[in-house]
This record gives C-alpha cells, sequence and structure tokens, in this order.
C-alpha cells in the first residue's frame, strides 16, 4: 500500500489513521465506448479537513466540488471534528505551558 500525506499540511496518515479521503475519476458522458479513468485518492487529516470546512471556498471547479463534499461531511457528523480536536489535545500536550520565564518578562516589559 502507497504512504498516504495530508494533501494540505503534508502530515503522514498511516493505515487505519483517522483521515478524510476525497476519490476523483473522470468518465466520457454520451460517447461510446464509455470510458473511464483510474480512481486518484486525496487524502486530508481530520485537523486540515475540518479547517477546510469551517473557511472560505477555494477557486476553481473541482476544488469548490472537493470542499462542498468535505463540508457535507464535516456538518453531518461530530465524530470527524472530535477527531480533529483529539488530534490536536496530542499537539498540545507537547507544546509548553507559556508559563516560563521568557513570557513572564514580556508582560512585564509591555
Amino acid at each position: 500500500m502507497q504512504e498516504m500525506h495530508c494533501l494540505r499540511c503534508r502530515r503522514e496518515i498511516g493505515m487505519g489513521d483517522k483521515s478524510v479521503a476525497v476519490y476523483m475519476f473522470a468518465q466520457t458522458v454520451g460517447v461510446r465506448p464509455r470510458q473511464k479513468s483510474t480512481a486518484q485518492r486525496i487524502c486530508f487529516c481530520p485537523q486540515c479537513a475540518v479547517s477546510l470546512a469551517m473557511g472560505l471556498p477555494p477557486e476553481g471547479g473541482l476544488n469548490i466540488a472537493a470542499w462542498e463534499m468535505i463540508r457535507d461531511l464535516v456538518s453531518a457528523e461530530a465524530s470527524l471534528s472530535d477527531a480533529a480536536w483529539d488530534s490536536l489535545r496530542g499537539i498540545v500536550g507537547l507544546l509548553g505551558s507559556g508559563k516560563d520565564d521568557n513570557s513572564a518578562r514580556y508582560r512585564r516589559a509591555v
């Protein structure tokens, strides 16, 4: 299986990790014989999917179509937003509290 990365932030998405996959393919309509391309898979991590869904629509027809699909997923069920928050909590746990000496000195200087 091929290694996947979030299209937006390039974070690695491992097998079994929570993510949003957008599959795109092209197919002829009204033309015989009917032709169909192979499907391409585009992945977004939960944080980027929620962030995209809450932002303004991107430019371009294909981008807007994908944006609308992601918005539908995010608004239909809270589990995707929950997954994004869970991941962000893990990142925040790695960050400092902001109560170190440098931040205290900065507040006093201002």
